[in-house]
């Protein structure tokens, strides 16, 4: 089951929302998040809702514990954040109520506690930043937003300022040179956060007011930002629950990967699969999205490349209803083998396979854990190839790009699939 925390407020705390909802008091690592949690269900989709500033809004903008915050909603196991802000418009196409589907920030903030890694004790962590608002999440946001009619802005920066006061006329006006679209106090620090605990985390951004810039305009003031807000609630709280219920089939496996620095050599930030696999949750899901994109393909056998190739490809083919196929390393099959040298960083190695796994026409899918530079992947390829079978598709969870394993893969002339990516490694 998919599991979404919220985190706004203007209403969105209201448990009525939720079926089954009870509120539970948590602490984390690093205090107390803004307020009790509410749990409960909309649909088939566990929900967890924090209200940013606390129910009766009694906390600041620079003092929200946001490290708490994300911290708390990691330990509840959420899939997603979704996040509601009321926001500032900086350009005239940007009218009250208008949402915003922002997918850039700047952090203007000076004194708040902005990251979870501030320790390299233990190790060097740095966090790519370059897209911090999920692109699935967005699409999703943007799709129904528009669906349900409401103006919807496909993208927009948004800067976050310290706050609690607002931008005088010089600032805000320099914030529209720098290119931002909106101005908030929240959504910087609780992105950055998010994307370091790998949440995938998006923002709705509602426009209540023109900050200080538009002299047509009354400056803004917190009692126009509770007007518009108030008026447009069940707008955002619409949009959510439908939101809500198209993730009801739909997860984001790389939260289940546990990066590992420097193994097994120094400046490697390994990908540990373990994790994906002892959450029955996140393996299923994996096995099921590739036999949704394989059942109608044809396929007749699956090879599975020792040895995490194994687990995803015999599940594969149960699911498909087909043979499985081990590529092993020399000496392990027991009876007669062809082989494939490749290249390694240092020296070579090889692999093996039965030689009447591969019937000449079969059509197969070569199934491993994760490619980086491919050299097992394109061997095994060649051993299917030797035996005149068709490939399919190469087929793996994780990619690393940077390495560019896929890149050889195709140039080779294999078509290829894979369900996230890291990169920067």
């Amino acid at each position: 089951m998919v599991k979404v925390g919220i985190i706004g407020g203007s209403g969105l705390d209201n448990p009525g929302i939720l079926e089954n909802f009870k509120e539970i008091d948590v602490n984390t690592n690093y205090g107390k998040p803004s307020d009790k949690l509410i749990t409960g269900n909309i649909g088939n989709v566990e929900v967890v809702i924090l209200p940013r500033h606390g129910k009766d809004h009694s906390i600041p903008p620079s003092q929200v514990n946001f490290r708490a915050n994300i911290q708390a909603l990691k330990d509840q196991g959420v899939d997603y954040i979704l996040a509601t802000t009321a926001c500032g418009s900086l350009k005239e196409e940007i009218g009250r109520g208008d949402f915003v589907i922002v997918d850039q920030f700047i952090d203007f903030t000076k004194h708040r506690k902005i990251t979870f890694f501030d320790d390299f004790s233990k190790g060097i962590k740095h966090c790519a930043m370059a897209e911090p608002f999920n692109q699935k999440l967005r699409k999703l946001l943007i799709e129904t937003s528009k669906s349900l009619g409401f103006k919807t802005h496909e993208k927009g920066t948004v800067i976050t300022i310290e706050g609690p006061r607002f931008s005088t006329k010089a600032e805000s006006n320099m914030f529209r040179i720098w290119g931002a679209d909106v101005i908030n106090m929240s959504v910087a620090p609780e992105a950055a956060l998010a994307n370091e605990m790998e949440i995938p985390y998006a923002a709705i951004a509602m426009a209540t007011d023109f900050d200080s810039w538009l002299e047509t305009e009354e400056p803004v003031t917190w009692e126009e930002i509770s007007r518009v807000m108030k008026d447009n609630a069940e707008r955002v709280k619409k949009l959510l629950i439908e939101i809500i219920k198209k993730l009801d089939d739909s997860l984001d496996l790389r939260k289940y990967i546990r990066t590992v620095p420097n193994w097994s050599k120094e400046g490697v930030m390994f990908r540990d699969i373990t994790t994906l696999l002892n959450n029955p949750k996140a393996f299923e899901h994996a096995v099921n999205e590739f036999a949704k994109r394989y059942k109608e393909k044809g396929i007749t056998k699956v090879v599975g490349i020792e040895s995490r190739g194994f687990i995803f490809g015999a599940a594969i083919a149960k699911e498909l209803n087909v043979g499985f196929v081990p590529v092993r390393k020399p000496g392990k099959l027991p009876y007669e083998t062809i082989s494939e040298e490749y290249e390694l960083e240092y020296g070579k190695d090889k692999v093996e396979m039965h030689k009447d796994a591969i019937k000449e026409g079969d059509k197969v899918l070569v199934v491993d854990d994760l490619v980086a530079t491919a050299g097992t992947m394109l061997a095994a390829c060649n051993l299917v190839k030797k035996l005149n079978g068709k490939i399919i598709e190469c087929a793996y969870v994780i990619d690393l790009p940077d390495l560019r394993g896929k890149e050889k893969l195709e140039n080779a002339g294999f078509k290829t699939f894979n369900l996230i990516e890291f990169k920067g490694d």
